[in-house]
């Protein structure tokens, strides 16, 4: 059982956030449990606002599990800085409710920031559950200074260990990373404005910043179920994203690159968007775009209601 030794302080601390999730939250579970037996491991699970109190359930199924109950949906961050809170590792894993362990190699993980103390997040590769055996990320490319455009790296590939090599890249994966408690005491928890989408990537800034560095390390392998919380094109989906890459050119982005990323995104990236779904007919989806744009430009973030 994934149970961290009475008395003892456990190096790293599971964090995941379910929100209307049960049946993956408890996949989740049993693969750590299956996976990383009778190591100093502790879970968290952040129920964040579902409709019905799931930590019940996820109690009477895995009753080592640490649960924490949220009436209010506090957004990617919120949910997972609530998770941070009570953790006490050294190290804090984050992954995603849709998330599946396949091995015991995460507990390798914390040997890299011992190895190099200028690493602060990590983010092992990560296949998608369906199709098997496809890359979703093996490390990202730095964005863009004017375009906040960039590449993952080994995205929709068939995995037969063409990205092996280990090393520094542009951002990690919110879906599966790991970061430093020391490092995380200098930088502080997740910016909550985003809610949804671009608070890693926000906070990867912040950490470099500071001199960190983000790595990817294939030495692990997590199976990701992508898009089941909101959908892979979803209304919601498409809101977050279109507001938030606005968001990150605006707070990471100085002088005139600043003006030029928000001039190119509000003046040729979101037109040729919107020409692009009204040729898809995907008119919910414009409806999203204009309406994530329009309350940027209006100063508006966090939470929005999106009916």
């Amino acid at each position: 059982m994934a149970l961290c030794k009475m008395g003892s302080t456990p190096q790293i601390s599971i964090v995941t956030v379910n929100f209307n999730g049960l049946s993956h939250t408890l996949e989740l579970l049993a693969s750590i449990q299956e996976h990383l037996p009778f190591r100093e491991i502790e879970t968290i699970v952040v129920d964040n606002g579902s409709t019905a109190n799931e930590t019940i359930s996820i109690v009477e199924n895995f009753p080592w599990a640490i649960t924490i109950r949220s009436e209010e949906n506090l957004g990617f961050a919120g949910g997972n800085n609530l998770g941070i809170e009570r953790s006490s590792g050294q190290f804090i894993m984050f992954l995603n409710n849709d998330t599946i362990i396949l091995d015991s190699s995460l507990i390798q993980l914390p040997s890299l920031f011992e190895r190099d103390s200028s690493i602060a997040i990590v983010s092992p590769k990560i296949l998608f559950h369906n199709p098997k055996g496809v890359i979703q990320y093996a490390g990202i490319t730095p964005l863009s200074k004017i375009t906040i455009r960039n590449r993952v790296v080994g995205y929709g590939e068939p995995d037969y260990g063409q990205y092996q090599r280990e090393g520094e890249c542009g951002y990690p994966h919110g879906a599966a990373m790991m970061v430093s408690r020391k490092a995380f005491e200098e930088v502080g928890p997740m910016p909550r404005l985003f809610f949804l989408y671009w608070e890693e990537i926000d906070w990867s800034e912040q950490f470099r910043r500071l001199g960190y560095k983000i790595w990817y390390s294939p030495q692990v392998t997590v199976a990701h179920k992508e898009g089941q919380s909101v959908g892979s094109l979803s209304y919601t989906k498409q809101y977050y994203m279109a507001r938030n890459r606005l968001l990150y050119a605006k707070r990471n982005r100085t002088g005139l690159f600043r003006l030029l990323a928000l001039s190119y995104l509000l003046l040729i990236a979101f037109p040729k968007e919107l020409i692009i779904k009204l040729s898809n007919k995907e008119l919910s989806l414009v409806g999203a775009t204009i309406r994530g744009n329009f309350h940027f430009c209006r100063g508006k973030f966090g939470k929005m209601v999106l009916k």
